[in-house]
């Protein structure tokens, strides 16, 4: 074997395997529905119901601007793990981290949604933290 086919199977290859590409759908996913979330939420804020009393009230058309841009890094994000690259895990998992964060204040709107993405996120965040582990104990 070649040191370039070495390099290649001990970096992952020009493609990512296993959990890396299971979490960039994931967060692909995730991304979309972000983007859809802040489209709602710019184009009407009839759409979703408030709570009263909650610890925290933001204006809707900003979130949805929030999740917006923040549905279009996560998308972009997902597409990078594809190539396989470290730093695109890296960026992946922070993202992630700021994606369940922003779906925790979005909690009074649309809740089941909110969770829905928190869990996509959490889902996220453990493919990428183990996936490299596990993919070299397995190649």
């Amino acid at each position: 074997m070649t040191t370039a086919g070495m390099h290649q199977r001990r970096t992952g290859g020009v493609w990512a395997s296993g959990w890396t590409a299971f979490a960039g759908v994931m967060m692909i996913f995730g991304g979309a529905m972000a983007i859809f979330e802040g489209i709602a939420a710019i184009a009407e804020d009839d759409v979703f119901v408030t709570t009263r009393n909650y610890t925290y009230n933001f204006s809707l058309t900003s979130w949805g601007w929030i999740h917006l841009a923040l549905g279009v890094l996560v998308v972009a994000a997902g597409i990078a793990l594809f190539g396989g690259a470290v730093w695109a895990r890296v960026i992946g998992i922070a993202l992630a981290g700021l994606s369940m964060i922003a779906n925790f204040m979005w909690l009074p709107y649309y809740p089941v949604w909110a969770v829905v993405l928190i869990a996509v996120d959490a889902f996220v965040i453990w493919a990428l933290c183990v996936g490299r582990s596990r993919e070299a104990r397995t190649g």
